[in-house]
């Protein structure tokens, strides 16, 4: 280790991990190709687009803005972090079922703004789950379809 790295100890899914980074790396780059966990994805690296939202001590943040090196002992949960045992968290299930994927690129990201609303408002209006999203840019225009999977994932208690 030199004066441009860091040793850090994060929990990343449910398992600790212990990573020397760069100090100007980012948390997306350390997800990607440090972790292999490419579901956040680099719409834009500069924070506008959504595309690499995961959960950081359970609310929302874009991984492209977050320094790895400041994540010493922080909690992170990825789009591959939901669901067990192979099956899908109810959200990923209500976005299949109500065909809010489109191309995907960006469905990680709404997922994970999405899931952060819900763990902390399991009833949310249209207006409020159109708010929470708001920082998720989708090019193919999906919204529609997302606000539906969000509230029928709401109505359904969090069961599909």
């Amino acid at each position: 280790m030199d004066k441009f790295t860091s040793i850090i100890n994060i929990n990343v899914n449910g398992k600790m991990r212990t990573l020397e980074v760069q100090n100007n790396w980012t948390l997306l780059k350390v997800l990607r190709d440090e972790l292999g966990l490419i579901g956040s994805k680099c719409g834009c690296d500069k924070g506008q687009c959504g595309a690499c939202t995961v959960l950081l001590n359970d609310k929302p943040v874009l991984s492209c803005l977050v320094l790895a090196a400041s994540l010493n002992a922080q909690e992170v949960i990825t789009i591959e972090g939901l669901g067990t045992g192979g099956n899908l968290h109810p959200l990923q299930e209500a976005f299949v079922k109500r065909h809010a994927l489109q191309c995907g690129y960006c469905t990680p990201g709404m997922i994970m703004s999405a899931k952060a609303l819900l763990d902390k408002n399991p009833s949310p209006s249209e207006a409020e789950i159109k708010y929470s999203l708001r920082g998720n840019l989708c090019r193919c225009g999906s919204y529609p379809k997302v606000v539906q999977a969000v509230q029928d994932t709401a109505k359904s208690g969090g069961k599909q």
